[in-house]
């Protein structure tokens, strides 16, 4: 009688590592299309909408690639909060697949790539940049892209795989110029790893003269323009604007924004790729992360800019800590219960980063867990954490300017301009201001000084958050006609409306005066 031969199980194609990280990209894609239409429209989404209506090849105080992208999204998808943030929806959700496929090209299976790819999914800062459209929704992509193909081209030879690398990074350095940071961390880690070899390859230095090349128009707008974003990140500095961290307080901010249950698994990922026989071919990428921190603690960067460089560090400690589990009794009971650790402390934490709960109620959450996201910057004042407070009060101001303005008699408010005092209250009165028959903003902050006074001469003005005494010296009469001071609103956005009249010089004189990056 034959024996019957057992044959090996086959993984199916429904449960293997690539399936594991579609899902796991779909589950992300699916928790901010169900929450990014919670709240209201985000200061910075109203000037991205702005700078998207002048397309130009840079602007004060961000490359060009974000307002392209609002632009196109609005012209497919219309205004919607939830068209808006579509593509930040999708580009977390690529971020999520990217940790995946590297988890998987650094020799992980379906745990490693689950626990990577989950690491990313329930981190509070990736969950909050990823409802917002902006620029740190879309930067992470480009550095784990590029990680990606600089892996790719050293483990396979292929040179296909350089000139994808520099596509990505002269596409990153036009959506963010923080990935010179990161860039100079790479470099670092090549030519201190024995990965330097790459410098003797042709294909190599192609990489970088394409990213060069996307990268070019940018840095001759800057040059045209004096290097705009240098002169607003030496007066955010002389300003004092930003949260100064030590050393210390920055790394620990790491840990909360990534969600302290997941500290295990990056750090071990630093390791897997400085010593880990297995990872240790890619020591470039440890080298990387050490440089672009110390660039980040040195330069009192937020603590959110370094957020970017940890997809990495998620596969590779995901892989590290697969191989650990080989062989340990209860392994598969190991593993379920990291997997659903994370999951769970991920729903915990979530209401941080999502809006997702009714204000009074997360204001009692908050209360109760003892938990305070982490300020970034100094100003910032308000009954909520800055990245919620920034999306309340917007329609309302706008609806009181319009009461304002159309109080006006005819003969003035023909020639009335309205200033506002930062790019927010502007941005606002250019996307609500039509449905009121509002004129466009003008303003002196940031990008908006650069699209200077338009036709208006001051005459009348209508001023959103300025200081009275101050323009009492410069106009013949101002007087306050209104409020502004929506209750969850950040405290900055709390101020009378005040209409100047008889501007003693003419405004576009005064103009260069008016002058506010930061």
């Amino acid at each position: 009688m034959a024996l019957a031969i057992k044959k090996p199980a086959i993984p199916s194609q429904w449960t293997g590592p690539l399936a594991v990280a579609c899902f796991l990209t779909g589950t992300k894609l699916l928790v901010h299309f169900l929450t990014n239409g919670q709240y209201g429209y985000f200061r910075d989404e109203l000037y991205f909408m702005a700078c998207g209506e002048h397309l130009s090849w840079g602007y004060v105080d961000h490359a060009p690639l974000a307002p392209s992208l609002a632009k196109l999204s609005r012209l497919l998808l219309g205004d919607s909060l939830f068209a808006l943030r579509l593509l930040p929806a999708v580009a977390g959700a690529v971020k999520v697949g990217l940790t995946g496929l590297l988890a998987r090209e650094l020799g992980g299976s379906r745990f490693a790539v689950a626990l990577g790819c989950l690491c990313v999914l329930v981190a509070p800062g990736y969950l909050a940049l990823d409802t917002l459209f902006s620029m740190n929704a879309f930067e992470p992509v480009f550095w784990t892209g590029c990680a990606y193909a600089i892996i790719l081209a050293l483990r396979l030879g292929n040179r296909r795989y350089w000139i994808l690398f520099g596509v990505l990074a002269g596409l990153g350095l036009e959506n963010k110029h923080s990935l010179l940071f990161f860039g100079v961390g790479l470099l670092a880690g090549l030519l201190l790893s024995p990965a330097r070899g790459c410098f003797a390859n042709r294909w190599f230095w192609l990489g970088g003269v394409i990213a060069l090349a996307l990268f070019t128009p940018n840095l001759v707008w800057e040059y045209r323009h004096d290097w705009a974003t240098l002169e607003a990140l030496r007066n955010v500095q002389a300003t004092g604007k930003n949260v100064v961290l030590s050393p210390v307080e920055f790394l620990g901010q790491q840990a909360f924004v990534l969600l302290p249950f997941t500290l295990p698994v990056w750090v071990a990922g630093l390791w897997f790729y400085g010593f880990d026989v297995y990872g240790r071919r890619y020591r470039f990428l440890a080298i990387a992360y050490l440089v672009t921190l110390g660039l980040m603690i040195v330069l009192k960067g937020k603590e959110y800019y370094l957020l970017p460089i940890y997809p990495m560090l998620f596969a590779g400690g995901a892989v590290w800590w697969e191989k650990r589990f080989k062989g340990w009794p209860f392994a598969a009971w190991l593993k379920t219960a990291c997997l659903m650790v994370l999951g769970l402390s991920g729903l915990v934490f979530a209401p941080f980063a999502l809006p997702v709960l009714p204000v009074k109620v997360y204001l009692r959450y908050q209360h109760a867990l003892g938990i305070t996201p982490p300020k970034t910057e100094v100003g910032h004042v308000g009954p909520l954490p800055q990245h919620f407070g920034d999306m309340f009060g917007w329609p309302e101001m706008v609806a009181e300017v319009a009461r304002v303005y159309d109080a006006l008699p005819p003969a003035e408010r023909v020639k009335a301009a309205i200033f506002a005092g930062n790019y927010g209250e502007a941005g606002a009165i250019d996307f609500f201001g039509p449905r009121y028959g509002l004129p466009k903003a003008i303003s002196g902050h940031q990008t908006y000084f650069l699209w200077g006074p338009r036709d208006y001469t001051g005459e009348v003005m209508i001023l959103l958050q300025a200081n009275r005494r101050e323009l009492e010296s410069r106009f013949q009469s101002v007087e306050e006609a209104g409020t502004v001071g929506h209750p969850y609103a950040m405290g900055e956005e709390h101020y009378p409306i005040l209409v100047g009249r008889g501007l003693k010089r003419p405004l576009r004189e005064v103009w260069p005066r008016l002058k506010h990056w930061n």
